[in-house]
This record gives C-alpha cells, sequence and structure tokens, in this order.
C-alpha cells in the first residue's frame, strides 16, 4: 500500500472517529438531560420552574416536595409492598424461568420445538383482560399479593433468551460428560449449569425486578386493600387522584399547584432510586449476558 493510500485511510478513520464521537455526544446530552432536569425541578422552587427557569442546575433550594412525600406513610407502606413483591416475584421468577429454560435447551429432550411453538405463541396470543381476571378470581388470588406474582411468573422472552443462552455457551459434550460421570440432572444443573450461567441469571434479575418495581396496572385490576397497594400504584394516587388531600389539606389553592408541581419530580425520583442504585451491582454481567442471550443462536 502506498504512503498516500495509506495517509487518505488514516484521514477517513479520524474523520469517522469525529462523526462517532458527535453522535455519541449527541445521544448522551438527550438521555442525560431530562434526568438532571427531573433531578434539578425536584429540589427547586416549584415557582420557578412552573416559569421556565430552571434549565439544569436547582433554583430556590427546597426540599418541600421531599418533606411531604417521605412524611406520607402510604409510601412507607408502598415501598415495604413493593420491596416485597419485587425480592419474592424476581425468586419464583428465576426458578420458574430456568426450571422451563433448561429442558428445552437439550437437544435430548422430545418434542421441545413442538413445546417451544406453543410458548412462543403466548407472545402474541393472550386471553385479554377480562378472562384474565375471572381465572384470577376462580383462583382466589384477587385482593392477595400473589395477585402480583403468579399470573407473570414467566415471561416468555425471558424464557427464550435463557433457553439460548443455555444453547450456546454450555457445550453439550460438557454435559455429557457430567453424565457419565454419574452426575444427575439435578446436580447437573445446580453444580455446572447455573455457575456458568451468571451473567444471563444478572440479566434475568434485573429485567424481572424491574417489571415488578414498575408494576402498578395489575394492582389497579386485583388489588382493593390499600394495604396491599405496591410503591407505583401509591404515588399515582398521591399525584393524580387525591394529591392536595394526601400531603396536605389545609393550604389555598395556588400553594396546592406550586405544591403538585415540584412532587411531580420528586415522586419520580423516589420511585426509580432504588432501581439505579441497583443497576451497577449487576452491570458487569448484563451486557454479557444480554449479547450472548440475544445474538447467538
Amino acid at each position: 500500500m502506498s504512503k498516500q493510500a495509506t495517509l487518505q485511510s488514516s484521514s477517513n478513520e479520524k474523520i469517522f472517529d469525529v462523526i462517532v464521537y458527535i453522535i455519541a455526544s449527541v445521544i448522551i446530552i438527550a438521555v442525560l438531560y431530562p434526568l438532571i432536569f427531573i433531578v434539578s425541578a425536584s429540589f427547586s422552587d416549584p415557582t420557578k420552574v412552573l416559569n421556565g427557569e430552571v434549565w439544569l442546575l436547582p433554583k430556590g433550594l427546597t426540599l418541600d416536595a421531599y418533606t411531604n412525600i417521605l412524611h406520607n406513610e402510604k409510601i412507607w407502606m408502598g415501598y415495604r409492598n413493593t420491596i416485597f413483591y419485587t425480592v419474592v416475584g424476581t425468586v419464583i421468577n428465576i426458578i420458574m424461568t430456568v426450571l422451563a429454560a433448561y429442558p428445552l435447551s437439550r437437544p435430548d429432550l422430545p418434542g421441545r420445538n413442538i413445546i417451544m411453538v406453543f410458548i412462543t405463541l403466548t407472545m402474541f396470543f393472550s386471553g385479554g383482560l377480562i378472562p384474565t381476571y375471572l381465572l384470577i378470581k376462580n383462583l382466589g388470588m384477587v385482593d392477595t399479593m400473589w395477585a402480583l406474582i403468579v399470573p407473570g411468573a414467566i415471561a416468555t422472552y425471558n424464557l427464550i433468551v435463557m433457553r439460548t443462552y443455555f444453547q450456546s455457551s454450555i457445550p453439550w459434550e460438557l454435559q455429557e460428560a457430567a453424565h457419565m460421570d454419574g452426575c444427575s440432572n439435578w446436580r447437573l444443573l445446580l453444580s455446572i449449569i447455573l455457575p456458568l450461567s451468571k451473567p444471563i441469571l444478572a440479566v434475568m434479575v434485573l429485567f424481572y425486578a424491574v417489571g415488578h418495581w414498575n408494576s402498578f396496572f395489575n394492582a389497579l385490576i386485583y388489588i382493593r386493600n390499600e394495604n396491599l397497594h405496591p410503591l407505583q400504584l401509591v404515588l399515582r394516587e398521591i399525584l393524580l387522584i387525591s394529591q392536595s388531600d394526601a400531603v396536605d389539606g389545609n393550604i389555598g389553592l395556588e400553594d396546592k399547584i406550586l405544591l403538585a408541581e415540584s412532587i411531580k419530580y420528586a415522586v419520580i425520583i423516589v420511585s426509580s432510586l432504588p432501581v439505579l442504585l441497583m443497576y451497577p451491582f449487576v452491570q458487569r454481567h448484563f451486557v454479557k449476558g444480554v449479547m450472548i442471550g440475544s445474538i447467538k443462536g
């Protein structure tokens, strides 16, 4: 290759790198700015927020929104319920998904392709809300915590991703060798398969946990007892239904409007913070698990 061609190639690479950095910078700004604005607005004077004076940094620093939210007993009840639903639900999700995905990943399972066809159909067709409600009611789960856990015990997409990971990342020869050494199926799963599946397990934990944490529609449909309401439903009620009464019923209309404006942003922070804190602990496995589980196979 001539010197001129080499210089041309180097110049093209630099131009490409500059374009990539510019695009990446625009994407970062587009993603980060709304988050920064929400945090700033939640700590700012609501009058300044309504007047459009808050752009990046807080103005008129105040903690009134957080004080009103965190002094509400329903918030702490919602946190307790949501933590319970998230922990118990995620444990059940992982157990059920593993127990379904691993057998379906084995080439020696008769009829596994037919089973996968029926499982995949559930991603596109369902009974609908009314039949599902009648089923939950006939099972006696209405107004119980199980109405928020059992119906979503397995997510079809997550099952397919985990099955693909088992098929593509764990050699079948390794499993055959373990069987030849006298390893039972349960011992194989617990001692070999799961230790080698930490990346995909971390991904599934994050997917399921975030789903449980943000879920409010099932609670809205199936739960009438306020003591069982998850955090998202409590925050929804405070924000949309009886916000002024839930926070302080003895303030003027103008003050209620201003307080509602700051509460709107504080509610987002309160509900999102635990998930944001959890992500760094699984991020190391997250990217690897998603890439392997989705690309291979």
